[in-house]
């Protein structure tokens, strides 16, 4: 393929001497003069290890070429590849103006070439950025010239060439088949899943990348405080952490739904930060988990009110299924609340339906629900008759099926993730999706 490179910064440049590494030629792009020089020259404008290696032979094989002339690379390209910067601006925002002249500029030569062209996005932007772009370049060369997709970039300033040689997967978000298969095309020498999804999609998908890592460098460093002030080193603790891929690094708990709870995780977050106060160490992260936790049971409760219901089925009160423990469920909160507010609540959990409560177990249901044996009912049938609304707590193959056959005028308000499929039959909310 020939590819234009709109933007020969890190991402640019990298991009550029990987993909003629690869056998594609390149056409360089940038408003900068000396960047366009010492790319052209196979000389790497930033520092990066083994970038100005692989510019200098994709230069003496004829591959790369730079030049600050949108038009003609446009015109001498089969596709347009945007990776130019997007700074906060003043309130924190990205500033998108180098997206859009961009776009400007290859609408304009498009208008001119008068035939198809693939346009990528790689710049970090906000969800329905390609859609506006979309709209900006159909404005000026017509509608069906301009193939539009979204390629989320995972480079690392000094091990940028490896992370583009081993990527987790490669994400297209795009609604056009003739984008994807250029994409897949101009990546067909990297070996990683391909991961089509929705443009919107794609663009969340890297905001919340680099928020993630951003808050596990937060934890790592507040546990660190507390770790050392009780003389232990916290790297220590945190290479052990790490070391657990069933749970502690793994897609276990990185699902959004409702809020945790149970005997162990809301006790033990509470002595850590209170372990974190009597030291007077600063963990800002960590003291607000409680608060975004307890955030997520007032939502539910609003979404409940906003809707206007009074008879409600619960479908799980556990703090998760397949046990009988109660303590600290946010299910049981919930039901509080919702008692509190006037609401009719009817309960089936099959576990604690048949269980024997005791100790501190039955003596937080008797605390917080002291007649909650009365609103337990034996059958998920009992629970939904009469019901306006079922409020789903867990994602189990009973409640699913459940809620499958529900009255139609039945309203389902799911916290569990217990559908991952469009269910248009069904009267359906989830609290997150």
């Amino acid at each position: 393929m020939k590819i234009s490179i709109f933007g020969l910064g890190y991402v640019g440049a990298v991009t550029a001497a990987c993909l003629t590494r690869d056998g594609h030629e390149v056409i360089g792009v940038d408003v900068n003069p000396e960047k366009v020089a010492l790319i052209a020259k196979g000389k790497s404008p930033i520092v990066e290890p083994k970038l100005g290696e692989l510019l200098a032979d994709g230069v003496a094989a004829g591959l790369i070429e730079a030049t600050t002339d949108a038009e003609a690379a446009v015109v001498q390209s089969d596709l347009s590849l945007i990776s130019v910067g997007t700074p906060p601006a003043e309130r924190g925002e990205p500033d998108l103006t180098y997206v859009w002249n961009v776009c400007k500029e290859i609408g304009a030569a498009v208008s001119r070439k008068k035939t198809n062209h693939v346009v990528v996005l790689r710049s970090t932007v906000p969800p329905g950025t390609l859609q506006k772009c979309q709209t900006l370049l159909d404005s000026v060369t017509g509608d069906g010239f301009i193939h539009l997709a979204f390629n989320p970039e995972f480079l690392r300033e000094g091990s940028a060439i490896r992370d583009y040689d081993q990527p987790p997967y490669t994400i297209i978000g795009t609604k056009s088949p003739v984008a994807e298969a250029a994409v897949r095309q101009m990546y067909a020498k990297i070996d990683a899943p391909v991961i089509v999804v929705e443009p919107a999609v794609a663009e969340m998908v890297k905001y919340v990348a680099n928020t993630w890592h951003a808050a596990k460098v937060g934890f790592a460093n507040e546990i660190g405080r507390i770790a050392k002030a009780f003389g232990i080193d916290g790297r220590e603790v945190m290479n052990i952490i790490v070391q657990d891929t069933k749970l502690n690094v793994s897609p276990v708990y990185m699902r959004p739904g409702f809020a945790y709870g149970g005997s162990c995780l809301p006790k033990d977050l509470s002595a850590l930060l209170y372990y974190a106060r009597s030291m007077d160490l600063p963990v800002p992260l960590l003291n607000t988990l409680p608060a975004t936790n307890n955030l997520q049971v007032d939502l539910a409760v609003q979404e409940v009110l906003r809707l206007g219901v009074r008879k409600i089925a619960l479908f799980g009160l556990a703090f998760k299924p397949g046990t009988d423990d109660l303590r600290e469920s946010p299910a049981v909160l919930l039901v509080k609340r919702l008692l509190g507010e006037g609401c009719e609540v009817k309960i089936y959990d099959k576990a604690v339906y048949k269980a024997r409560l005791m100790g501190t177990n039955l003596a937080y249901i008797q605390s917080n629900l002291p007649h909650f044996e009365a609103l337990l009912m034996a059958e998920p049938q009992q629970a939904l008759e009469g019901a306006e609304l079922a409020v789903v707590t867990h994602a189990t193959p009973e409640f699913r099926q459940v809620l499958l056959k529900a009255p139609e005028a039945t309203q389902i308000l799911d916290l569990a993730g217990i559908f991952s499929e469009p269910v248009q039959q069904l009267n359906y909310r989830g609290i997150a999706w």
